[in-house]
């Protein structure tokens, strides 16, 4: 998401394989992807300056039991790291921080969910991507380290959270370099997330650079029409969408359908099927159920292609969960396809 600021058997059991349409390209006739299914963001937990600072909560192992009970199959976990490690080498992680973002992995893996671990918001590399990428490499190293010998099947490690700024495609390898390097020598065969320039947004898959390596896997995010799902968003700015928009208008739908035509290209063209790895509309100034009906009209649009979707976020701003209610919002849930209590 966007911050609040200015937003062998092994490697074979990572993927699953789908006949795709082969276009202009005959080499590629399969389509690889990760099994992320139905998956939710603990956004606003991890990632916040404090753990839950930002309108969310402390995680606990209760909350991986609800989400898995509802019928998710995987947790994205995004992590800040830039503040809990030292800008000098060795870029020592500060230890209680890996104990903690490890017992919420174990705690999320024993619920039997998959999980997707990241970087989320090392403010730094987005200024200077190269000058930074040491640093972000150690951090890396160390999570490589910490998490050695835990199932390729359902851990996966995203390198980086929405690249923008300075951080685009003229340097995303190079930049990101140092941290693949640190996954693989410890992790060869586990899956490794990239996403792209501009905030991942969804037209960035057309440019997006990956290492040549078939447990590489490519994420985008899609907040499409971001005049309707960020109305009224204070940490927008003065720049904020008014409150008011409504969806789908037919001009959304015919947009759907563009960017619906835009992931089966990517797929025919390189044989790899993206994820969705945020989308969602804010709390407050839309209502439950017209962010139900934002959730439910993306879904249905994109389900021909097959991609996972992970939606933002649990119980935050864009919440799925009532933290004070102790209840999920209603239909929020049926607009996934999941079954509603």
């Amino acid at each position: 998401m966007k911050p609040f600021l200015t937003m062998g058997l092994c490697a074979l059991s990572l993927v699953t394989t789908s006949t795709v349409s082969l276009g202009s390209n005959p080499d590629v006739n399969v389509s690889t992807s990760l099994p992320v299914g139905t998956c939710i963001n603990m956004g606003n937990m991890l990632e916040a300056p404090e753990e839950g600072s930002w309108g969310g909560k402390r995680i606990d192992a209760e909350d991986f039991a609800r989400i898995k009970s509802a019928g998710f199959e995987t947790v994205r976990i995004p992590v800040r790291w830039h503040n809990m490690s030292s800008q000098t080498p060795p870029y020592a992680v500060a230890p209680a921080w890996m104990d903690r973002v490890q017992e919420v992995v174990d705690m999320a893996l024993a619920a039997d969910l998959n999980v997707i671990l990241n970087s989320h918001h090392f403010d730094p590399i987005h200024e200077d991507p190269l000058a930074v990428s040491e640093w972000h490499g150690a951090v890396w190293k160390q999570i490589a380290d910490r998490f050695a010998g835990y199932p390729d099947e359902t851990l996966w490690f995203e390198l980086e959270n929405e690249p923008h700024k300075n951080f685009d495609h003229s340097n995303l390898l190079e930049t990101l370099e140092p941290a693949y390097k640190a996954v693989r020598a410890k992790h060869p065969t586990r899956a490794i997330i990239y996403g792209g320039e501009n905030w991942s947004g969804i037209d960035s898959l057309a440019t997006l650079p990956m290492p040549d390596d078939p447990n590489v896997h490519p994420t985008f995010h899609y907040y499409d029409p971001f005049a309707f799902t960020h109305q009224g968003a204070t940490w927008v700015g003065p720049d904020a969408p008014p409150v008011g928009r409504t969806f789908p208008s037919e001009a959304d739908r015919v947009q759907l359908e563009k960017d619906v035509e835009k992931i089966r290209t990517y797929i025919a063209r390189t044989g790899k099927t993206p994820f969705m790895g945020e989308s969602g509309a804010i709390d407050g100034p839309i209502a439950t159920a017209d962010r139900a009906t934002y959730h439910r009209t993306v879904r249905e649009a994109f389900a021909a292609t097959g991609i996972g979707i992970c939606v933002w976020a649990y119980a935050n701003t864009f919440p799925f969960w009532n933290s004070e209610d102790d209840q999920w919002l209603p239909g929020m849930r049926a607009a996934l396809g999941l079954p509603e209590d």
